[in-house]
């Protein structure tokens, strides 16, 4: 038992290693899109508008939107964290998992939110959370059960977004991006 827990802690040590060149790009695009909105904020309008057609291609561009620096600075680093843990299974596996959770969030923000803009990666992140929460089930290895309970006890904050706290918050992106991540898990479980 102890040679499977060191087993899985070098595994997610090593992946972590291997991946680091991932989460840099994926951090240069989220603030190269940021400083793009800073110097054309009409950008912004490209975020999801629940119900209307050309809200529609916010289901993709919503996620790499945010508002403002503080918006882009506390989603980078659960954004990151949780990236890294899916990228544990490789980078096909993240970009087909990263793809069903945010069509999948976004479609449902589309359809059912509170009308205004939605912006920001808070429901992918959301998604992220949900999905590996559930492969601890899903998949029942050792190595899903470590990363699952870190994003348990080091980001259960997040399962608290699903709720309406603040006006200007997305509380159904969240919801939508959880809701999103455990269909995903239960959809790629064979993957």
């Amino acid at each position: 038992m102890l040679s499977e827990i060191i087993n899985s802690l070098d595994i997610i040590i090593q992946q972590t290693q291997a991946n680091t060149q991932y989460l840099e790009v994926i951090l240069l695009v989220l603030f190269g899109v940021f400083i793009a909105t800073r110097l054309v904020p009409a950008l912004l309008l490209l975020g999801i508008w629940p119900r209307h057609l050309l809200g529609l291609p916010g289901i993709f561009f919503s996620p790499f939107l945010h508002v403002n620096f503080n918006h882009l600075f506390f989603n980078s680093i659960p954004l990151i964290v949780l990236s890294n843990f899916i990228l544990m299974d490789g980078l096909h596996y993240f970009i087909i998992i990263s793809i069903y959770i945010t069509v999948m969030s976004g479609f449902l923000v589309w359809c059912f939110a509170k009308p205004g803009i939605h912006l920001g990666a808070s429901g992918v992140i959301t998604g992220y959370w949900g999905f590996l929460v559930s492969n601890i089930v899903q998949q029942g290895t050792l190595t899903a059960f470590f990363l699952g309970a870190i994003c348990i006890y080091y980001f259960a904050g997040i399962f608290l977004g699903i709720f309406p706290t603040e006006k200007g918050v997305s509380w159904e992106g969240h919801l939508f991006g959880l809701v999103a991540g455990i269909t995903t898990s239960f959809l790629t479980h064979s993957y």
